[in-house]
């Protein structure tokens, strides 16, 4: 696996390393403009590299947008801001480092007189007072020194860091991976190989009629145990004739004689 400056495989790495103990997987660090090549001729199955690439030959996954800051002396009048724009650094001179990795043909500002070979030269300019660079923010963190600082700025190309490999190249590790940069867990059956689903298939089959206990019988009720309870009668009690004994008031009122 090769990876460009800025980019922290670590958790991903952390990952691999769970799930495929018994594969290794190398890291290899390139520079931005040698990560194509390296993929190009076989040096690494797969790279975490910056946008763009060459999509009629590799094929790319965008992981994450960087945010864009322009590193500046502590003492220089960029540092008190919270965020800066183009036009506040438009007489300011502006390094633009050979291995750049912003899209743009030249950065805004001044230009300096002759381009830094790399970014780590360039940083060394800025502390000499020469220039400010514009950077996205994993090479500013990086490139740290104490004499200097960075602040966000708006208006700029913003770089996409992306796992690429070559289309035609795409291998079950490869797959395997792809699957953890896109958080799969480690029972999703997307971008698995078609063994391990086969032995995970195996490993939790259970034989027909197994594991399947009988529900007790319902249907008897309580009131069978216990018996039914007796419902209240009506009226007062009867005789033993079984009739109810009549009132000893007529409702007429007698007659004196």
């Amino acid at each position: 696996m090769a990876y460009v400056p800025g980019v922290t495989p670590g958790k991903w790495v952390r990952i691999w390393t769970q799930r495929q103990p018994d594969v290794r997987l190398e890291l290899n660090q390139v520079t931005a403009a040698e990560a194509e090549g390296v993929l190009r001729e076989g040096g690494a199955d797969a790279a975490l590299l910056r946008l763009p690439v060459d999509r009629t030959v590799f094929s790319a996954i965008p992981l994450y947008t960087e945010t864009t800051v322009v590193v500046c002396p502590k003492d220089h009048l960029v540092a008190a801001a919270d965020e800066v724009t183009v036009e506040d650094i438009a007489e300011e001179i502006v390094l633009h480092p050979l291995d750049d990795t912003l899209d743009w043909e030249r950065p805004p500002g001044e230009p300096a007189f002759e381009r830094p070979a790399t970014t780590a030269d360039a940083i060394e300019l800025v502390a000499a007072g020469i220039g400010l660079l514009i950077v996205p923010q994993s090479l500013a963190r990086l490139h740290h020194r104490k004499d200097l600082t960075y602040r966000t700025i708006t208006g700029t190309p913003q770089s996409q860091v992306a796992l690429s490999w070559p289309e035609e190249a795409t291998t079950d590790l490869v797959e395997d991976f792809i699957g953890i940069v896109r958080g799969r867990t480690v029972n999703s059956s997307r971008g698995r190989r078609p063994d391990e689903k086969a032995e995970k298939a195996a490993r939790t089959a259970k034989p027909k009629g197994q594991g399947q206990k009988q529900q007790p019988r319902q249907g008897q009720k309580q009131g069978q145990k216990q018996g039914q309870k007796q419902q209240p009668g009506g009226g007062g009690r009867r005789k033993a004739g079984g009739a109810a004994p009549k009132s000893s008031r007529s409702g007429k009122p007698r007659r004196r004689s």
